[in-house]
């Protein structure tokens, strides 16, 4: 009984035992499979199945180790993951706890990407109605990209080149872990600056590379940048074939960084020459009105009376008029004097002296006239006037 006591094991020995033995067989392995049930608590660590056609197998992904993936998990995405087999004692379940990530081959990648541009699509963040004008002549052009690459030079010779201006860069990662959060904060930045310093239009690019290594163009933290952007922004990732979810947000997309440059400045040559073409066009059609305005002018002129014969003819019929005029008022004169005289002969006949001569007179008392013995009374001193004079008189 009591070597049988000697073999004994305690559950927590078994468990730790297992769990040794776990961690010894599988050290380092890499598994592939499918992404479901993904869960994230406030710990920050993450917590999801990997699966194939028949299996399940738990995982674990510490929090120090999510903020390092080169992928966004998301459920039903196909991943190759790397880590140790370990187990949970608390529950008799093994588990892989995961150090890294990638997705399962360029199809997975290709299919993830279809799915993302869908819902960003879905968003409206595509919209042309949401693509701002480029400006013609930018004082500040903001450009995004590794300070280091090729990229940043090749720009700035094809803008010296073609319309120099003030460039301002900001770099970033343009491949890797957390290039996306370099670019995005880069776009970020550009749309903080206020004043003289703040861009007209932003260049977002990087050159040439794999599927993969324009990853970080699809994320949606640059695609959102890119679309919430108050400056134009310009997209140049990867040669003319490569296309980017950053294409499809941008403003514009370029083919390739040199041509971005070639869409944000005209080419200061061609200006000056339209420039110059404009103003001989201007003198040109100057010269062209002056020359038939003065013909016409000159039509006009010959068309036109001499002065001294206009003033001339007018002198003659004023002198014409003058006569007519003298003899129509003269007339007229006559006419008047003549109505005036008939008027007098009948004022005259009508006149109260008249009465007079005939025996009558007329009475006043203080300038009135009396018409009648009522409008007097004893003692009135009155007027009488008769044809040859004015005698006073008393009522008696």
């Amino acid at each position: 009984m009591e070597s049988l006591e000697k073999n004994i094991l305690t559950v927590s020995q078994v468990s730790l035992n297992i769990k040794g033995s776990l961690e010894n067989i599988f050290p380092n392995i890499l598994v592939k499979g499918e992404i479901s049930g993904i869960k994230r608590p406030a710990s920050g660590h993450m917590y999801f199945d990997l699966k194939d056609e028949n299996s399940v197998l738990h995982a674990i992904c510490w929090r120090g180790s999510v903020s390092k993936l080169s992928v966004v998990p998301v459920e039903g995405m196909e991943v190759i993951c790397s880590g140790k087999i370990t187990s949970y004692p608390q529950r008799s379940n093994y588990q892989m706890i995961i150090s890294s990530m990638e997705l399962a081959g360029q199809g997975a990648l290709i299919k993830l990407l279809e799915e993302r541009k869908k819902k960003l699509a879905a968003e409206g963040l595509f919209e042309a109605s949401r693509k701002k004008k480029l400006p013609y002549l930018p004082r500040t052009i903001g450009v995004v990209t590794s300070s280091t690459g090729a990229v940043i030079r090749d720009i700035m010779h094809r803008i010296d080149d073609r319309f120099p201006t003030r460039v301002l860069l900001i770099p970033s990662l343009v491949q890797g872990a957390g290039a996306e959060k370099t670019i995005a904060k880069g776009i970020s930045d550009f749309n903080l600056i206020s004043g003289e310093d703040r861009p007209d239009v932003i260049i977002v690019a990087r050159g040439g590379g794999s599927f993969e290594d324009l990853m970080p163009f699809n994320e949606e933290i640059v695609v959102r940048a890119i679309a919430n952007s108050d400056i134009p922004v310009i997209s140049a990732v990867g040669h003319e074939t490569d296309t980017t979810l950053s294409d499809y947000a941008a403003d514009v997309r370029a083919p390739t960084p040199t041509a971005a440059a070639e869409i944000a400045v005209p080419v200061l040559s061609d200006i000056m020459n339209f420039l110059l073409k404009s103003k001989q066009t201007m003198y040109s059609n100057v010269n062209f009105q002056i020359e038939k305005r003065n013909n016409y002018l000159q039509a006009l002129k010959r068309g036109l009376i001499h002065p001294n014969s206009l003033i001339e003819n007018y002198m003659q019929r004023l002198d014409s008029a003058t006569e007519r005029l003298s003899v129509s008022i003269n007339n007229m004169m006559n006419k008047k004097e003549e109505k005036i005289t008939a008027y007098k002969r009948l004022l005259e006949s009508y006149s109260y002296k008249n009465v007079l001569n005939r025996g009558y007179a007329i009475i006043k008392s203080e300038n009135s006239l009396v018409t009648s013995v009522d409008d007097l009374n004893l003692g009135d001193k009155v007027d009488v006037h008769l044809k040859d004079g004015i005698k006073s008189a008393e009522i008696l």
